[in-house]
Order: structure tokens, then C-alpha cells, then sequence
């Protein structure tokens, strides 16, 4: 079994410490550690957290391969300091029975960047019309235990009811994209002055609040967990604020991209701005910022959406919505939440490790970096600073916001069970 001590590294932030793995375990943290014929890594300066776990990821395998495929994206989430990631089911054919999630979670195992844990739909073809096979899909080899028809609503309230009732059978849960399609037709943008200015179709706050006020109170109903895919607006933090206030079993997300961006960008008509939900203004983002830092938001989450360049790449209403964020997002949070003093490397590694392995029942993730362990790890350079070039992405696709944009950290190293994936900013 190969050893590897990581010398000097500030774990979660704090004093410096060295860190033995042995194996697939760390055996020993502590100063002045010493083993014969290990592997050094130099770690002076830089911040080891446990791997980090995206609770919302594309992988588009199987069906849009010319987006990403499990293989692709499984290195771009080892380069961006990924453990685990969780895929949506939204492929060609729909992730909606056991066979398909169990084809994905088998390349995960096959390819071995990261571990991948499929998300089951929560409809037979996100149809929103009929439950599907949630528990065929639980008990499979894949486990599903998250359920989402992410990228579609599931706005039938006795659909979702009947979401909630059958996954606390064995505490799974339900994790909603919380969109009233009645009151999106045709949107294109966040709904407000900009979108008045631009004569672009405006998509409401209340269109996302109204589904999540919804479905609080059908999970507090039926006893159940709901999750909130992707929570963009000052509103909708009220509303699970709120729910949590009462006990409800809530918990919810915010992506990088909502936690720097705003629909100014939308001025320029670059389609790369265009996702799903849309970029909200400053008053939404620095709601978003506070709530993730108070823990009304639980955690942070990729939403990972890759697309080939022709699908970005035309007129703003034909452009499809969605940006890549596995190689970036450590980056945006760093710059968004650590530099501006709200929280510390311990809170990032509750927010992107922690609370999302525990929210997805990740087995073995999100774990303390302590001796007993299992040497899921990243390490970073938090004092790097560099232009995104997404010509160096792993992902297949390119379509991020962050082109020529100077973030700060770059993840240098990433360790699952022991086993470099990426060693000195190169996949392994």
C-alpha cells in the first residue's frame, strides 16, 4: 500500500499540520510526521479540505456525449477538487429506471476520478405525470437515495406529494427545480428593470417562490425531505428561512454563478449568460451570500450544465441555458465568500463537503480530515490568482461566464481513497 505524507498543509484553514495517507485511509495527522519511503507533497501555505461533493452535476452520459460524458466530467470535477459528485437525470434516455442508473454509476466506478452517485428522476420521462420507478431505483446497485426532475418542475402538487410519501419510506428525498412553467412562458431573463430595458421576456421571482412555499409545506405534511435545486432569488431565502424557523426538513443550494453574477450581464447579450434560473440582480445576490453564510442555505452546488459550442454559440433566445462550474467553483466561493470575510475555510468545507454528502447520503464523504479516515482530500493554493482559459478545462464543453476573468485559488492536488486524480494541477 503506497503511503504519501502532505507536509505543512493548513488543514481547513487552520495551523499548520502534515497529514499521512496510507492506503485509502489517513493514518496520521499531526507536526512533524515522518514515514519511510513515502510519497512528499510540499504543501507550505496551501489549504487542505476534505474532497469536495456537488450535489447537482450534468454528466449527459448516456445520450448528449457531444456535451460531456461521465469520463469527461468526472475529470473536471477531479480538477476542480471533487470527491463525488451527483448526477442529474435529465440523459437521453431519462435516468428514470434502475438499468439507466445503474449504467451511470458503473462508468463512474469505471473510470475512477471521482465516485458518481446518479440522481433519479422523480417522473417517468420528467414528464411530471407519473411517479417513476423511485424505488426499483433505490434498491438498485446505484442506490439512488436523490430524486429530481431538475430541469423540469414537478408543478403537479399530488405528483409531488406522492414524491415525498414514497421516498421517506427509506429517507431519500426529493430535490425540486423549483419553476412554475405557467408563469416562464417565454421568459428569457430575470424579470425587472433590465429585462424592461432589453425587451426580453422576464422570469419572476414569484414563479420560483411560489413552487418552494409549495413544497415546504408538502414536506411538512407528508414528514418528509425536500431539497431546493438552485435557489436564486432574496425571496426564496425568506421562504426557506421560514420553513426552517417551523422544523420543516428543508434544506437548500446556491451555484457559484448565482453568487457573483447579475442580469447587468445580460446587457451585452452573450448567451453564455443564459441559464436556468436566470441571473438575478445585486439585491439577490447579496441575499444569497448572507444565507449561505448563516446556513439558511446549506450548501453550495455546481449546477454543472455543459453544451456543445453551436448551442451557445448563436442568437440569445435560441441559445440553450446552462454554464459549466466543476473547475471553477472553488474559485468563485473563495472570492465571493472567503475574501469578503463571511466565512472561513472550515464553513467552505461544511458547505461544499460536508452538508452535501450528508444531504446525499455519500458514504464516506464529507468526513473530518483526522486520522481513521478515508483520504478523500483536496489541497489548494489559495494564494494563486489567473484568467479562466477554458481551452484547459477538462469538462467537453466550454460555456463558462469566467472566460479572461481573474479568480483567485487554484486546486493543486485531489485525492480519492488515497489515489492521486490530480497531482500538481494535472489529472493524475
Amino acid at each position: 500500500m503506497s503511503k504519501i505524507l502532505i507536509r505543512g498543509a493548513k488543514v481547513l484553514g487552520g495551523e499548520p499540520q502534515d497529514v499521512l495517507i496510507d492506503g485509502d485511509t489517513i493514518a496520521e495527522v499531526g507536526s512533524g510526521l515522518s514515514a519511510d519511503g513515502a510519497e512528499i507533497v510540499e504543501a507550505e501555505g496551501k489549504v487542505l479540505l476534505p474532497g469536495l461533493v456537488d450535489l447537482h452535476t450534468h454528466l449527459r452520459e448516456p445520450g448528449r456525449e457531444d456535451s460531456e460524458t461521465v469520463l469527461t466530467g468526472t475529470r473536471a470535477a477531479a480538477s476542480g477538487g471533487y470527491t463525488a459528485v451527483f448526477a442529474m437525470a435529465n440523459t437521453f434516455p431519462v435516468a428514470d429506471t434502475a438499468g439507466v442508473v445503474e449504467q451511470v454509476y458503473r462508468l463512474g466506478q469505471e473510470h475512477g476520478y471521482c465516485d458518481v452517485q446518479p440522481i433519479g428522476a422523480v417522473t417517468v420521462g420528467l414528464e411530471g405525470k407519473k411517479l417513476a420507478e423511485l424505488g426499483a431505483m433505490h434498491e438498485s446497485a446505484a442506490g439512488v437515495t436523490v430524486f429530481s426532475d431538475d430541469g423540469k418542475c414537478v408543478d403537479d402538487a399530488v405528483i409531488m406529494r406522492r414524491a415525498l410519501e414514497y421516498v421517506k419510506a427509506f429517507g431519500g428525498v426529493v430535490a425540486q427545480h423549483a419553476q412554475e412553467p405557467r408563469l416562464t412562458e417565454g421568459a428569457q431573463m430575470n424579470e425587472g428593470v433590465v429585462s424592461a430595458e432589453l425587451g426580453l421576456g422576464g422570469w419572476p421571482a414569484v414563479a420560483e417562490e411560489s413552487i418552494i412555499a409549495r413544497d415546504v409545506l408538502l414536506a411538512e405534511h407528508v414528514g418528509s425531505r425536500v431539497h431546493i435545486c438552485h435557489l436564486s432569488t432574496a425571496g426564496s431565502v425568506e421562504i426557506v428561512r421560514w420553513a426552517k424557523s417551523r422544523g420543516i426538513d428543508v434544506t437548500a443550494e446556491v451555484t457559484p454563478h448565482h453568487l457573483l453574477l447579475t442580469d447587468e450581464l445580460v446587457r451585452t447579450y452573450d448567451p453564455v449568460y443564459k441559464v436556468n434560473p436566470p441571473l438575478r440582480t445585486e439585491r439577490d445576490v447579496m441575499a444569497l451570500r448572507e444565507a449561505l453564510a448563516d446556513g439558511t442555505i446549506d450548501i453550495v452546488a455546481t449546477d454543472h450544465a455543459p453544451h456543445p459550442h453551436e448551442d451557445k454559440d448563436c442568437e440569445w433566445a435560441a441559445a440553450a441555458m446552462g454554464m459549466v462550474g466543476l473547475e471553477t467553483a472553488l474559485s468563485v466561493v473563495q472570492q465571493t465568500m472567503v475574501e469578503t470575510g463571511l466565512l472561513d475555510w472550515a464553513d467552505v468545507a461544511d458547505r461544499m463537503s460536508v452538508q452535501p454528502a450528508r444531504i446525499g447520503r455519500a458514504a464516506g464523504h464529507g468526513r473530518p480530515v483526522s486520522a481513521g479516515e478515508p483520504a478523500n482530500l483536496t489541497l489548494v493554493d489559495t494564494a494563486y490568482r489567473g484568467s479562466v482559459d477554458p481551452a484547459g478545462f477538462a469538462s467537453r464543453s466550454r460555456n463558462t461566464p469566467y472566460e479572461g476573468r481573474e479568480l483567485p485559488g487554484r486546486v493543486t492536488h485531489t485525492w480519492l481513497r488515497g489515489k492521486a486524480t490530480l497531482v500538481d494541477g494535472k489529472l493524475a
